[in-house]
């Protein structure tokens, strides 16, 4: 509502929403509403890349107007990750990344270096972790903030835990709460400043994606321990399912074309279906039992994301019952119905 009230009160339809991380399932009924509602608008985010960014949910945000997303990859460690408490892993980042963009929707990271511990060993693995994620087009931008230890934040409250010391004591206003520390264990953080930053530039030009880390730095520096194809082989994992009877079947395309046919073999003689879907960018045909094509064809009539009733995937298989069809798991979970979502069939 107040999108609408906006765009009314200004004719400016982009949007960029200011939460800390956007949850995922807000997302997901925002982009629902704004395909319902029929806006046209542009908008991004804020996201912690979390593994519920499916491929099928990005897809959605993308046609909702989602043009962009930021996150923290920050360390690009998976050992300062968890230190840090992140609640992600550097191939987690990879895949939903590759995720966002694919559906075409850019991905900028906030990167980190200087936390606490972190050893120079680790600042250039981390700067091949992100080398790659920028060779395989995974990543489009990104910028390197050099930690700073805050009055509020885990490590000022208890820096201990995190092998620092304190060199000044928080004075004044809740704004002034920058603390200067040590970190005896850790490299000399700020000496990486500048070549990580400059390889960064060129990594987002596409640029040097090839050259060896050392050339970035004019001092010696130690040879990543990162495999090369560490971020590829993170890609080529199948995802876990998420799909759950809860998830939403959503359709965002167009109604097929239906072709009714006889398929003949050895003397045995079948009614088929042919469906031809038409998207954008790739048309796709299903050919099925006739019993099992009608149904499909009339249900993604009742999931049209033009209806105000979302069904479930519960639903669906009973609707799928109801009709009087078997092996509804075999049907639904296998291609071509499974990779449908090129054409805007979306499980959420």
């Amino acid at each position: 509502d107040r999108m609408e009230t906006i765009i009314a009160q200004t004719g400016e339809n982009g949007f960029h929403f200011v939460d800390e991380a956007a949850p995922p399932a807000l997302m997901r009924a925002l982009a629902l509403e704004i395909l319902k509602r029929k806006l046209t608008v542009s908008w991004w985010t804020n996201v912690r890349f979390e593994k519920s960014f499916t491929k099928d949910l990005c897809l959605l945000l993308k046609a909702s107007g989602c043009i962009a997303v930021s996150g923290g990859l920050e360390v690009a460690s998976d050992r300062l990750l968890a230190l840090i408490d992140k609640g992600i892993t550097v191939a987690q980042v990879a895949r939903v990344n590759r995720n966002f963009t694919e559906a075409g929707i850019m991905v900028h990271a906030y990167l980190m270096y200087g936390f606490p511990t972190q050893t120079a060993q680790e600042t250039i693995d981390s700067l091949e972790m992100v080398r790659q994620l920028f060779k395989l087009g995974v990543l489009q931008s990104a910028f390197w903030h050099l930690f700073t230890m805050t009055a509020h934040s885990p490590v000022g409250l208890n820096p201990e835990k995190y092998l620092v010391k304190k060199q000044t004591a928080i004075t004044g206003t809740f704004a002034n709460n920058d603390i200067a520390h040590e970190d005896p264990t850790g490299a000399d953080h700020e000496t990486f400043g500048f070549g990580l930053k400059k390889s960064l530039f060129n990594y987002m030009h596409g640029l040097c994606l090839d050259d060896p880390l050392s050339n970035w730095f004019d001092f010696k520096v130690p040879k990543t321990k990162v495999p090369p194809d560490y971020i590829e082989h993170a890609l080529s994992e199948p995802e876990a399912a998420l799909f759950k009877p809860t998830a939403k079947i959503v359709w965002l395309g167009h109604k097929p074309a239906v072709e009714h046919f006889i398929k003949s073999k050895k003397g045995n003689h079948w009614p088929m279906v042919s469906l031809t879907f038409q998207s954008r960018k790739e048309t796709l045909n299903i050919k099925t039992y006739e019993q099992q094509g009608v149904w499909f064809a009339n249900m993604l009539e009742k999931l049209s994301i033009a209806n105000s009733k979302t069904y479930t995937l519960q639903e669906v298989k009973e609707n799928y019952e109801a009709a009087g069809l078997e092996d509804f798991e075999l049907f639904w979970d296998n291609k071509p119905i499974s990779t449908m979502n090129k054409v805007g069939l979306l499980r959420l």
